[in-house]
């Protein structure tokens, strides 16, 4: 039996896995830091890795711990950045066996208690290794008591003792822990690296791969090498002796690249029967509603970086005939239609992800995205308007004023003049009595005085939070007379029936005196309503003649303006938000 059957079969992502930095890809920078620390003998007592999946920070861990430990074939070299991989130690470590260097996933082991367990063995010197070696894997997924009960071993470990810590969420590391490490950041890999490996693994397997398909795998893979290993495994079997791209894209469940830049054309010129029989076609052939949608997202992506910047249309992972595409569309696209695109696409990936039924939703996300392409950018509208200016005022509902309220008009005939929606004082004859009625009336006159203006009258009903009152009060009162305890008004057209009814009993209750609430046929002044909203109507109808403004009512009739913000608004909502200017003669250390 051979070797390999003895073994069985590893993959690729264990079997090319890095055993010296000299192996790692794209981590230059880190690599070079660690070889001058090596060289110095400058070695850190604790060392954090964090970066993406698959960058190599549990391989990392595992080469320093060989690193250190590492006595050369001879049994007497020294620490080195080059492991030579043969020596009891470099073995026993790469295999995951040896004595002296722990490895601990802190997703599984998360308590005090563990962590209790290293506190405690640290003491001891390690059993045949030069340095014992403690990995923990996701070392953010630690409680915050283990994290606590850590610091002060880390601080201050025993000479002979090392601490490797590994993590994708370097954020939910305590800043305690970063302090008391050497961090270092693994990149994601570049394509180009990326695609360098995956061609050397594929030649090393006799494997024959194509070349877009090495470039599918490589975008798919984010900057994994571990992921892009994966991959690439599964596509030597998928591919039976020679992959293709094709077959990687069935693999992977993506559309064709060029099939999604059909559709994106598709999109952008406004067919939506087209679009809809593209989308329904690679639908049938195996893609997935949600993956052509996250395609679109990336080409809309991709032709706007290009856009800003044509060099990035040189990315290795994209094909001849999609830069010579992607370019084109920059050329001829506005930014402002394909941020539009992007945000649609954002909004509709997510009803996709909701919907019960992906297909229909992708869909409905097509026809919308067809329906607005062609619509004009507000550049087009002023450019249409100058060209071809109206004749007549812009179409669209004239700005009137508000009704307030609930805004219906209840159908029901005015208050009649005269008519009393309170009590007037009641005068009362006879002898013997005189001195208490007016003892009386001073009483209600004093109690009356808080109330010298209209405006207190409405600041009652409002600290009532009587709140159907206060709107009619104010868009349905036309104030004619008032002095405190006798109202008289003109109603609006729309004003209820018994206004001055119920107006009269509400402050008779909420004041302990009577008041006289009377409707009278003239001398009414505006509504406070009216008042109110009467500097935003003369705004509104200024926006409204701007020039922009008529192109987009000339284009949009049904448009309607739901806010105004004057460059005097601006301006104080900025100096709002900024910084309050200091004192430059203050002195923080003065006494009061």
């Amino acid at each position: 039996m051979s070797e390999t059957q003895d073994k069985g079969y590893q993959v690729l992502a264990r079997k090319y896995r890095p055993e010296t930095f000299a192996d790692l890809v794209g981590q230059d920078a880190m690599v070079r830091t660690l070889k001058n620390a090596f060289e110095a003998d400058r070695i850190a007592q604790a060392f954090i890795m964090t970066g993406i999946r698959g960058t190599g920070k549990t391989t990392t861990a595992r080469i320093i711990a060989k690193g250190m430990n590492c006595i050369g074939p001879d049994g007497n070299g020294g620490p080195t950045t080059d492991p030579c991989g043969q020596c009891e130690h470099c073995k026993a470590i790469m295999e995951g066996r040896h004595v002296d260097v722990l490895e601990m996933d802190a997703a599984s082991n998360t308590g005090v208690g563990n962590i209790r367990e290293i506190i405690e063995s640290v003491h001891y010197r390690a059993a045949s290794a030069r340095y014992k070696v403690y990995i923990i894997d996701e070392v953010h997924m630690l409680s915050t008591g283990a994290f606590n009960a850590l610091l002060k071993t880390l601080e201050e470990p025993p000479a002979h003792v090392k601490f490797i810590f590994a993590t994708t969420e370097i954020r939910k590391v305590p800043v305690t822990v970063l302090s008391r490490c050497q961090r270092f950041d693994l990149r994601r890999i570049e394509p180009e690296v990326m695609l360098d490996l995956l061609r050397r693994i594929a030649t090393a397997e006799n494997a024959q791969i194509a070349e877009d398909a090495l470039a599918l795998i490589t975008r798919a893979a984010e900057g994994s090498a571990r992921d892009a290993t994966s991959l690439l495994d599964q596509a030597i079997s998928h591919g039976a002796g020679e992959t293709t791209a094709e077959q990687v894209r069935a693999m992977l469940g993506l559309a064709d690249r060029g099939r999604v830049m059909d559709l994106f054309d598709l999109v952008m010129k406004g067919d939506a029967a087209g679009a809809l029989t593209e989308l329904s076609s690679q639908y049938a052939e195996g893609a997935d509603p949600m993956a052509v949608l996250r395609d679109l997202a990336e080409v809309t992506h991709w032709v706007s970086v290009v856009k800003i910047t044509p060099e990035a249309a040189e990315d290795p992972t994209i094909g001849p005939d999609e830069r010579t595409r992607g370019g084109q569309m920059a050329e001829a696209l506005p930014m402002r239609v394909l941020t539009r695109m992007w945000q649609m696409l954002l909004k509709a990936l997510e009803e996709v992800a909701a919907a019960p039924n992906s297909m229909m939703a992708a869909e409905m996300a097509i026809i919308r995205l067809t329906h607005v392409a062609d619509l004009p950018t507000p550049e087009d509208l002023v450019r249409r308007l100058r060209d071809n200016p109206p004749s007549g005022p812009p179409s669209g509902p004239a700005p009137t004023p508000p009704s307030g309220g609930n805004g219906a008009s209840l159908g029901a005939p005015a208050p009649q003049p005269g008519q009393s929606g309170g009590y007037a004082p009641t005068q009362t004859s006879g002898g013997g009595h005189g001195s208490g009625v007016t003892a009386l009336a001073t009483q209600a006159e004093a109690a009356l005085a808080h109330y010298p203006t209209f405006d207190h009258v409405v600041e009652l009903i409002r600290a009532h939070r009587d709140v159907k009152l206060l709107v009619e009060v104010e868009t349905c009162v036309r104030l004619a007379a008032y002095q405190p305890g006798r109202i008289e008004f003109v109603p609006t057209d729309n004003a209820p029936t018994d206004l001055a009814q119920r107006l009269g009993t509400r402050l008779q209750t909420w004041t302990g005196n009577r008041w006289a609430v009377s409707v009278v046929n003239d001398g009414g002044a505006e509504t406070i309503a009216e008042i109110r909203d009467a500097a935003r109507n003369a705004l509104e109808q200024q926006a409204r003649e701007h020039p922009l403004v008529m192109a987009v009512f000339a284009a949009f009739p049904e448009a309607r303006i739901d806010d105004i913000r004057t460059p005097e608004d601006i301006a104080a909502e900025a100096q709002a938000d900024a910084l309050p200017e200091v004192d430059e003669e203050w002195d923080p250390f003065e006494e009061d």
